[in-house]
Parts: structure tokens; C-alpha cells; sequence
């Protein structure tokens, strides 16, 4: 399976604590799945789940609420970071 067939992707951190599974578009128009609170927590501590925080550094820095684990990406640099995840593995990206 590949990136975009494994890849969920969290818009906000917010939205994860409604519990809304709801699909939108990437890119590419391709379907790509979000997944809400409830369902992220049941995947937590799996090998093959990355998290990655997309958050502006300031926004990161002065914020108490960090999922443990997650990896914190420049969501400005995004083409310089993207390629270095596995494709086999469910990557979460979330901001808030």
C-alpha cells in the first residue's frame, strides 16, 4: 500500500477532540482519511504509527498540550522533511 493509502491526516487538533471521522482531499484530489480523538488514541504506541506535528515553532513552544511521541515538522519546509517517512508506516499530521 502507499503513502496516500496509508496516510491520515489530522487538519487540527481540535478537530481530533470532536470525534468526527470525516475524509477531505490532499493535493492530488485523492481521498485521504481524518480520524477523529478516540480512534488516534486506540492507535497510540503502534509501530507503525508516526505522529508529526505541523504547528508554527511559536505556536509549539508555548502550547502545554504535545501528543508524547510526536515528531514536530516546519510546516514551512515541508518539501525538505516529507520524503524521509517511511511509505509503509500511518502518519498523523496535526496542528492546533
Amino acid at each position: 500500500m502507499g503513502l496516500r493509502g496509508t496516510m491520515l491526516v489530522v487538519a487540527a487538533l481540535a478537530a481530533m477532540w470532536l470525534g468526527a471521522v470525516t475524509a477531505s482531499s490532499d493535493a492530488t484530489g485523492e481521498e485521504v482519511a481524518r480520524v477523529g480523538h478516540e480512534e488516534l488514541r486506540a492507535m497510540l504506541g503502534s509501530s507503525d504509527l508516526l505522529i508529526v506535528d505541523v504547528r508554527a515553532a511559536p505556536d509549539w513552544e508555548q502550547s502545554d498540550i504535545k501528543i508524547k511521541g510526536a515528531i514536530r515538522e516546519d510546516p514551512g519546509r515541508i518539501s525538505e522533511w516529507f520524503s524521509k517517512y517511511p511509505k509503509d508506516k500511518t502518519i498523523v499530521f496535526y496542528c492546533a
